[in-house]
């Protein structure tokens, strides 16, 4: 059964870089779940979101870098951290959702990460994709990001 948790960003997490908190968020997220020897897929809207995650994660300092690739990149067997705007070949433990939508394909995933952004609009997603996950029959919890 898949499990859900949803994290709800607040204005201390405004990152200090040109880029959504829940997309810095989901970064950090990548690392802990690679260090935990999990592999991770972030699932983007656009190609322009996962080239966005994918520069983000290449300044991580040497001591916490996290190898990643975008979808369809090599290697053949991926790495631990997958990127992309479509649906991963490679069988994964946990999906980190920073789509608009809840993706089809979550029920595949041990794991489901989703983020409700401070934005109004991004909000009202965050709603449906809660509804969705639920319609699904993934188990959901919430928790504030401090």
């Amino acid at each position: 059964m898949t499990q859900g948790l949803f994290y709800l960003m607040s204005q201390a997490n405004e990152p200090e870089v040109n880029l959504p908190a829940h997309f810095a968020y989901a970064c950090q997220l990548a690392a802990y779940h690679y260090q935990q020897g999990q592999k991770v897929f972030i699932a983007t809207d656009n190609q322009a979101d996962a080239f966005l995650l994918d520069e983000y994660l290449w300044q991580f300092s040497g001591d916490s870098f996290v190898p990643h690739n975008l979808t369809g990149e090599p290697p053949y067997y991926g790495t631990p951290v997958e990127i992309g705007w479509q649906k991963s070949k490679q069988r994964r433990q946990v999906l980190i959702n920073l789509r608009k939508i809840a993706p089809e394909f979550a029920t595949e995933f041990a794991q489901v990460v989703d983020f409700v952004p401070i934005d109004e609009l991004l909000k009202q997603q965050a709603r449906q994709r809660y509804v969705t996950y639920k319609q699904w029959g993934i188990t959901l919890a919430t928790t504030q990001l401090e």
